[in-house]
């Protein structure tokens, strides 16, 4: 099952892709991402970057797309997780203006397969969190992301 994650900011679409098209800052996610460790000498906006997060989570900028606001990188490693026994887990950031001026929508989702299960339930709190977090960087929330705006999509089974 896949996770998906929404959540509605108070920032155009624009400074929210500023903020996470980069690819090694996670300076907007503290006490979530406590270390974003830059591997290798890829910049932080070209395909094949890798960063440690946590010094847990080996991630891949597969590609990163300004036109549609949108990055995918995947899971390479996640030792001592769920996701470690995951094949192919490959998350999705994506971001859009929303029709009231000075505001955003972020969806965040990642799919995979394989795995001995446990994958979403692992993922999804630190989503939400994530989805905090980037609530919290624009000043347009609770870091909890109560109510209709920052919320798990439902997906099928």
């Amino acid at each position: 099952m896949p996770c998906q994650h929404s959540c509605k900011v108070n920032a155009s679409a624009d400074d929210v892709w500023a903020t996470l098209r980069n690819f090694h800052d996670f300076g907007w996610a503290e006490g979530v991402i406590e270390t974003s460790e830059n591997v290798g000498d890829r910049g932080p906006h070209e395909a094949g970057a890798v960063r440690l997060l946590n010094g847990v989570f080996r991630e891949t900028l597969l590609d990163l797309d300004d036109a549609s606001m949108t990055l995918r990188y995947s899971i390479d490693d996640a030792p001592g997780t769920p996701v470690a026994d995951a094949v192919d887990y490959v998350g999705v950031v994506r971001v859009r203006p929303e029709d009231v001026e000075g505001t955003a929508s972020i969806d965040w989702s990642s799919s995979w397969s394989g795995g001995k299960g446990g994958v979403a339930e692992f993922c999804n709190p630190i989503y939400a969190a994530l989805m905090g977090a980037l609530k919290n960087r624009f000043g347009s929330g609770r870091s909890d992301c109560p109510g209709d705006d920052c919320h798990p999509v439902p997906t099928e089974s």
